[in-house]
């Protein structure tokens, strides 16, 4: 893995601490919440203060998410929210602890200006015994403190000050005077440097978790299901209606539709279109001829395009699919018929902008493997387990390609992948997608609008 590290596509923007006070901070912090010490003068942390060289020293990469549930979390600077968030169990975990840390950002500037602030994301459930258990977690609560005790300390200091406000005989008792006097001292002037924390809960209808195998929890759409990533029927009796595995090609495709949680990549004719798919082609390509020892650091697009001529007819099926899609948005050939059961299919699709669009662009991602940069993208835990398996001629061409195309431009990318991001505009009416048959069977036209006359999804809803 020492090749991404260097790329910057594994640990990038992490936080580094090196000065001695902050990790001494650090240390108490640690101490605090695990009971466990480190001795390195200085390391890097992500977003839950999480740091891969403690955990090395450790020989415990979730020393901080002991039982995979309750993330704890250290944090000794605000800018922890730009970083990412490594060795995450659940999907929404980032998402939470970034709006913890906007919501009280001030408060954590003040707090974490004298000690660290340690904390844990609290599920309703502590523990999963059986996958069942998962669909008790209803929601997660954001605990936090320093470990001086500050907020709490405050908050019986805050108690305090009400009394001596509001009770008669206030003024003459030395008690309370002289425990509200104790109390400031541990948390400073409350008027100037409020350290009230919010307390901050947050629903947990729709999430991924790494536990048994993968699973994908959807609950808040009009039709629920659970996608997972192994055998459905490994893991016994659900809670939920619906429970499919990723070989239910249709099933899933299904869910997507009547959800109205994807949408076609393609939305017409145009060169910005075939080059996203061209793309993704060439991704298909490496993995053929990769096996066969032939990408390397230096392989190019033209080499990859050159490749695909070498390997003409021993290409997935995937690819064929992808490259009539090319042939009708470039040269006005045949519209192609790609339904649910053709391998392609999901290559050709990409959340609607909707707030499960990250989920449904993971899930998409799980089901689209052979493109490596969706994958990096999206499923990054699953993109590295990936990686380790592969030869290391092709871990350097995956590497060298994702440090050249995407960090150098990663807004682009993800626009041109993922559309733009939403405005604040009202939302335009649904546009019809590409991949259903035509409402009556007939070759389009060059010029023809297919996307307003043929819909997605159609095959599915009469199937």
């Amino acid at each position: 893995m020492r090749r991404l590290i260097e790329k910057g596509l594994m640990f990038g923007g992490l936080v580094l601490v090196d000065s001695p006070v902050l990790v001494e901070r650090y240390k108490r912090a640690l101490k605090h919440l695990t009971g466990k010490e480190t001795a390195l003068p200085d390391f890097h942390i992500d977003m839950s203060g999480f740091s891969p060289e403690i955990g090395d020293e450790l020989g415990d990469e979730h020393y901080l998410n002991p039982p995979g549930f309750n993330r704890q979390f250290i944090l000794l600077t605000t800018d922890q929210k730009k970083a990412p968030l490594l060795n995450a169990r659940f999907s929404t975990s980032r998402g939470v602890l970034r709006q913890f840390i906007e919501a009280n950002e001030a408060e954590l500037f003040a707090l974490t200006a004298r000690d660290a602030v340690a904390g844990e994301l609290v599920n309703s459930v502590y523990a999963a015994d059986s996958p069942a258990r998962l669909f008790d977690i209803r929601q997660v609560t954001v605990e936090a403190d320093t470990t001086q005790g500050t907020v709490a300390t405050a908050e019986r200091l805050t108690g305090l000050i009400d009394r001596f406000k509001t009770e008669p005989d206030a003024w003459w008792d030395d008690t309370l005077i002289g425990e509200m006097i104790q109390l400031a001292g541990v948390t400073g002037d409350l008027s100037r440097n409020p350290v009230r924390l919010r307390s901050m809960t947050f629903e947990q209808d729709d999430f991924w978790t790494s536990h048994f195998g993968g699973v994908y929890i959807l609950r808040s759409v009009p039709h629920p299901a659970a996608i997972v990533a192994g055998g459905k029927h490994a893991l016994g009796p659900l809670p939920i209606a619906d429970v499919l595995d990723l070989t239910d090609r249709t099933g899933i495709a299904r869910f997507l539709s009547v959800n109205e949680l994807a949408e076609p990549i393609v939305t017409g004719r145009g060169a910005e279109v075939a080059a996203v798919l061209r793309q993704k082609m060439d991704f298909i390509v490496a993995e053929v001829a990769g096996s066969e020892g032939h990408v390397s650091e230096a392989t190019t697009r033209r080499d990859l395009r050159a490749l695909a001529r070498r390997y003409a007819g021993r290409l997935p099926q995937e690819w064929e699919g992808l490259a009539q899609l090319v042939a009708w948005a470039e040269d006005g050939a045949r519209w192609p018929r790609i339904t649910s059961d053709h391998p392609a299919y999901f290559y050709t699709l990409r959340a609607k902008r909707t707030p499960d669009a990250d989920l449904v662009n993971m899930l998409l991602a799980e089901l689209c493997p052979l493109d490596i940069r969706q994958l990096f993208i999206c499923h990054k835990e699953l993109f590295y387990r990936l990686y380790r398996t592969w030869s290391e001629a092709k871990q350097a061409f995956v590497a060298e390609v994702l440090a050249r195309e995407y960090m150098v431009d990663k807004a682009g990318t993800r626009d041109a992948l993922f559309g733009p991001e939403e405005t604040m505009d009202e939302p335009a009416a649904p546009v019809a997608g590409p991949w259903g048959a035509p409402a009556k069977p007939s070759r389009p036209q060059r010029g023809d609008d297919i996307i307003d006359r043929v819909g997605p999804w159609d095959s599915l809803r009469r199937r």
